[in-house]
């Protein structure tokens, strides 16, 4: 009789990822679709005296999330910005 094969042990990334392999291209289009917060603190001390602190936040997605009633032509958003800027100054706005 042959011994049993133990299931591999699956990690939190299989568990994301799924069990096919994933390309450096699959996971950053999957953190863009999902979106990712990076923060942090920055503080700038000079003999145990703060003199700057900083908090950061960087969102990190793809802009049809963020933006998701913009057109994707740039061309064409930036002929209707053009228009709604001249119709502005027509109007003595």
């Amino acid at each position: 009789m042959s011994p049993r094969k133990k299931p591999p042990r699956s990690s939190k990334a299989d568990e994301i990822l799924g069990p096919e392999d994933a390309s450096l291209l699959d996971i950053v289009d999957n953190l863009l679709n999902k979106g990712v917060v990076l923060s942090g603190d920055i503080t700038i001390a000079l003999a145990n005296v703060d003199l700057v602190y900083a908090r950061l936040s960087l969102l990190l997605s793809a802009a049809d999330r963020v933006l998701p009633g913009e057109q994707t032509d740039y061309i064409e958003r930036h002929d209707a910005r053009r228009e709604l800027r001249a119709a502005r100054r027509r109007s003595g706005a």
